[in-house]
């Protein structure tokens, strides 16, 4: 029974630590600063095509 009762402790704070540190990493949607990117220059020369022959 004391195992028990370790394990669901252990288990509580692990999912309070989790939610805490997920708050608290800034995971957030943060949109693109485009003035950063380095030049496209490949993409835009990007051809169409199949990558297996």
């Amino acid at each position: 029974m004391i195992l028990v009762i370790a394990l669901i402790a252990i288990v509580v704070w692990g999912i309070v630590a989790t939610v805490i540190e997920v708050r608290r990493d800034g995971y957030r949607p943060v949109p693109t600063d485009w003035s950063r990117v380095a030049g496209r220059e490949p993409l835009d020369r990007a051809e169409i095509g199949h990558g297996y022959r």
